[in-house]
């Protein structure tokens, strides 16, 4: 069983995996339950995604030689309702995702100790993808929550649905065993 699953290999599969399922949750919503709070202590989806979006604009531009937080970043401002359609959400989405992605793609393990600094603290490349690696996948996971709660209809599962671990897991045992990444067989469920 030869495998090629390198560290970040299996990071970008994992973030691609967490991309997929924010996009495949938003997409079962009409466009105003993206910007519907329930109070004013809870952040609508755009305000999820404003925020992700920013975050990754500021981590991860010029990230080998400037600062993670960057001064331009207004990161107060990204609780506020500054995008207010669809079509400009989900395009800040893409330019987050796309600045992260290419940040990283060109990244080889050699890399992964150089340190980089995330409001003048060192990480190295590693920790740094290792915390946004916690950071993304939370508030994606607020967003598929709360896309669930709003849906008005019936919710298509974005993983195993209710009650039907068992032939999940019988359809997974019944294959040999290999050695592959999670998301190699979620990703092509949520396609």
């Amino acid at each position: 069983m030869e495998t090629n699953n390198t560290y970040l290999e299996s990071c970008k599969k994992q973030f691609l995996y967490y991309k997929t399922l924010g996009e495949k949750a938003m997409e079962q919503l009409e466009p105003k339950q993206l910007f519907i709070s329930v109070n004013e202590d809870t952040n609508s989806i755009a305000v999820i995604v404003q925020h992700l979006a920013g975050n990754m604009l500021s981590r991860w531009t010029d990230f080998l030689t400037t600062d993670g937080e960057k001064e331009w970043r207004n990161r107060d401002n990204e609780f506020n309702e500054v995008i207010t359609t669809k079509e400009d959400l989900i395009q800040y989405w893409n330019k987050g995702w796309n600045c992260f992605f290419d940040a990283i793609n060109p990244l080889t393990d050699s890399d992964l100790s150089t340190i980089i600094y995330i409001r003048n603290e060192g990480h190295t490349i590693m920790e740094a993808i290792n915390r946004q690696l916690a950071h993304y996948p939370y508030h994606i996971g607020q967003i598929v929550f709360y896309a669930k709660m709003l849906k008005k209809t019936e919710w298509n599962s974005l993983s195993i649905p209710k009650n039907k671990s068992n032939s999940y897991n019988a359809e997974k045992f019944s294959k040999e065993k290999s050695i592959k990444n999670f998301t190699d067989d979620e990703l092509n469920k949520l396609k």
